[in-house]
């Protein structure tokens, strides 16, 4: 399948546990496409922040049932990628600058 990098990376994930991936060992969290490959993630954060990738982890979330009065549905399934980045790489979108 051919995604760009912007197809790739959906959305930066932000979360109590996502920060302290990111303080501690410089781990930044993404939601990623489903049918996208760590290969493909690996390349579509280095294009798209000038940063170098040291390791990509990625990981399948199911979704959640939810209702609204008497209607239940489902959200969808979606994938998560942790990525590592080298020794004094940041990216500034997690920074806040």
């Amino acid at each position: 399948m051919n995604l760009t990098a912007q197809d790739v990376i959906v959305r930066p994930i932000i979360s109590e546990k996502a920060e302290i991936g990111r303080e501690t060992g410089r781990q930044y969290a993404f939601q990623v496409h489903r049918e996208s490959t760590k290969i493909q993630v690996k390349g579509a954060v280095e294009k798209l922040f000038s940063v170098k990738v040291t390791g990509v982890r990625t990981s399948i979330a199911r979704g959640k049932n939810k209702r609204v009065g008497r209607h239940v549905g489902r959200r969808p399934n979606w994938k998560k990628a942790i990525v590592t980045l080298k020794e004094g790489d940041t990216i500034a979108l997690f920074e806040g600058k």
